[in-house]
Order: C-alpha cells, then structure tokens, then sequence
C-alpha cells in the first residue's frame, strides 16, 4: 500500500540515511526552534522537539506520514548543540577530547489525519581520542563542525576525531533507521515485498 511520506527536516544526512532504504519520500524543512530546555528528561525533551517539527510540517500536509527527529549531544551532564564560531567549536571538541559522550536522537513519526504517532529514541556513546590542538583547528578550518550537534560529523572528517562507538552508528548521523524501519513496518512501508 502507498503511503505519503515526509522527513520534517533540511538536513542532507538524514536524507541520505533515508534514502538508503529505497523508500520514496520528501522533505520539507520544519521552521521549529531548536529550544532544547536541559532542566527536562534528556530523552523527553529530543522526543518533544521531534514531534513539534512533525506537527509543524503536519499543518500543511496533514494526509502524509511525517518523520521529524532531533539530536542531541551530552557529555559529563552537559548538552552540546551546534557552534555558531570558531572558538565554540574548538571548545567543544576540546572538551570532547579523550572523552565517551552520549548521543541521542528522538523520533517522532504522525499522521493528523489518521490520528497516528509513534515516538521513540536511540542512544549511542562515541569516545573520541585524545585530540591535539592542531587536529581540532585543522578540522574546524574544514567548516564540518558548524551546523552539527557536538561540533563533529562522524560521517565526514569527523570520523577522524573517534576511537569507538556503541550502539547505532546511524543514530550518531542523525537518524536511527534500523527502529525507524521497525514504525515503517507497521504503517506499511517496506522497500521490499518481504514485510
């Protein structure tokens, strides 16, 4: 059976995790502020953030099945957003330096008119080496760490900066496909006549 679906997000990683799956589907870009309130549960508020942007983009297409995600980085307690500047993104990979961080992702995946939501996250520790000074200004020189959570992308130059993950690689990306997929499955999408 067909179903619309629709990323509520601009960014070209989680499209491209997506598009993996050989499933046909658009974006539109949420215009949601990122207001991530750390006084609140760690996993509600990535999952709250999540389902505003699927909503916000549910108010025009309100037939379609809508994926909106949020992710977030934490280390030591402390919540690590995008840098806007060269020297908060040094301070942030500094202070990643020989560290395990936490990243989490929360999905939400609706439809208004079928009165249908899903929401659920992932959680995966990355460690990173111990990172020179010289590493850190050599890959923010590269402009990677700007429009990325904890200031890296493990998909890019990034992949540099780590020792190890556990858990979901894709998660880190940006978006959990594996439980994604399990969602996909319910509602009755499948890139393959098996499911």
């Amino acid at each position: 059976m067909y179903q619309k679906l629709i990323l509520a997000s601009g960014s070209p990683r989680r499209r491209a995790l997506l598009s993996r799956l050989g499933i046909n589907f658009q974006y539109v870009t949420s215009s949601i502020s990122e207001d991530f309130n750390e006084n609140n549960d760690y996993t509600e508020e990535v999952i709250r953030l999540a389902t505003m942007k699927a909503y916000d983009v549910a108010r025009i297409y309100d037939e379609a099945f809508i994926i909106g995600a949020d992710t977030i980085v934490i280390c030591e307690n402390k919540v690590l957003g995008k840098p806007i500047t060269y020297e908060k993104a040094f301070e942030m990979l500094k202070f990643l330096s020989g560290k395990t961080h936490e990243v989490i992702t929360g999905v939400a995946v609706i439809n208004k008119n079928k009165k249908f939501i899903k929401q659920f996250y992932d959680k995966t520790e990355v460690t990173f080496k111990n990172l020179s000074d010289e590493l850190i200004k050599w890959y923010i020189e590269n402009d990677e760490p700007y429009d990325k959570a904890g200031a890296y992308g493990i998909q890019g130059m990034g992949c540099l900066l780590v020792e190890k993950i556990n858990g979901s690689y894709e998660n880190v990306v940006g978006l959990p496909v594996s439980k994604l997929f399990e969602v996909f499955k319910e509602i009755g999408i499948s890139p393959y006549r098996g499911l």
